[in-house]
């Protein structure tokens, strides 16, 4: 058994295959193998470093130099990369070259691996899958919720900072800016360490296998939930209750959730959902209590009220970078009002067309 992942067929399909730095290719192609090694990285990043282990890693690490040493003088090639090193990879060359099974389990300890080390945005389904190019949303996107916008950060910021932190309902009309406002979070704090998982509906049915992924990892991930609503029978409604009000399973410190809705109630009734009146039964009653109070169980929620015609004029204006004139002015409240409505995205889209 190999502690790290073995090479493609032949060397130079994986050195083809490899998006390396600049410089020398066979040492950049065998870090990348050790920053891609998840079952290695997940034993050191949850136990202890045993002496046994370390002879082990030792003895790995010197054969990979004499991989490199034997690769370089049997294929001396020169630059295959356009690019400066990630500090990442800075990390992992100086292991392969002279570090110690210390060093190795601080690099994972510092960059994790795999897909964590070069991505900051994630989507969640049945498995995590990396965002190649995740949107760039920003804070100075958005207009007229400066209140919110704050609260927010905040909030995030203990997060963090290693301080308790809430899980948050961001809800309000359609195109308000809640779906941005949690995307601005990646653009604004990824150099913090914070990553942004989407989890899509599928994923929520396995909460406790994410959590599990994400508890080990150097990074703060908030679990990104957005249009959140149930249908009144909805199984993935306890997996959510659970993941916000604690469970026979620790949800760890690195996670926090932060959920958008177009509802207050994220959970859909039928009047039949409804008890009668005069039923004697509580347990009735407590079934409607428990899917109306869903979105109490965020520890913040944040309201995105609608825009009205003078809020929308505004966006517009802030998103073209200057004062409307009065045929753009025209032109902005015709365009709303051809059934779009007044709301941010609107906004947005109007002045792509400009």
């Amino acid at each position: 058994m190999q502690l790290f992942p073995p090479l493609y067929d032949t060397p130079l399909a994986e050195l083809f295959h490899a998006r390396v730095p600049a410089g020398e290719p066979w040492a950049w192609v065998l870090c990348q193998r050790i920053l891609a090694d998840e079952t290695l990285a997940r034993r050191l990043l949850v136990e202890p470093l045993s002496p046994g282990m370390a002879d082990w890693i030792r003895q790995e690490l010197g054969h990979l130099r004499q991989e490199v040493e034997r690769l370089q003088k049997q294929y001396p090639f020169s630059d295959f990369g356009n690019r400066d090193p990630s500090a990442a990879e800075s990390a992992a060359l100086k292991v392969l070259l002279e570090g110690s099974p210390a060093a190795l389990q601080n690099l994972y300890q510092t960059f994790g691996y795999g897909i964590y080390v070069h991505h900051t945005a994630f989507l969640f389904s049945q498995r995590m899958q990396a965002i190649e190019k995740p949107d760039p949303a920003c804070f100075d996107d958005l207009v007229g919720y400066a209140r919110q916008i704050q609260t927010l950060r905040a909030n995030v910021e203990r997060f963090l900072a290693g301080k308790p932190a809430v899980p948050m309902l961001l809800y309000g009309a359609r195109g308000s800016g809640k779906s941005t406002s949690v995307k601005a979070l990646r653009t604004q704090y990824a150099d913090r360490g914070l990553r942004l998982v989407e989890v899509l509906a599928d994923g929520l049915e396995l909460l406790p296998e994410l959590l599990a992924l994400l508890a080990p990892l150097p990074y703060k991930f908030v679990l990104y939930l957005d249009d959140l609503a149930f249908a009144s029978e909805d199984a993935r409604f306890h997996k959510l209750k659970a993941l916000l009000e604690g469970a026979v399973y620790e949800r760890p410190s690195n996670v926090l959730a932060v959920a958008t809705s177009n509802r207050r109630n994220l959970v859909a009734q039928d009047w039949s959902d409804r008890p009668d009146p005069d039923a004697s039964d509580p347990a009735s009653w407590d079934t409607l209590q428990d899917k109306l109070a869903l979105a109490d169980r965020f520890g913040l929620v944040l309201t995105f009220p609608p825009f009205d015609q003078q809020h929308y004029l505004e966006a517009v204006a802030h998103i073209l970078g200057r004062e409307l004139d009065e045929e753009t002015r025209k032109a902005a409240l015709q365009f709303a009002l051809e059934g779009r409505g007044f709301s941010g995205r609107t906004a947005r889209h109007f002045a792509n067309q400009q």
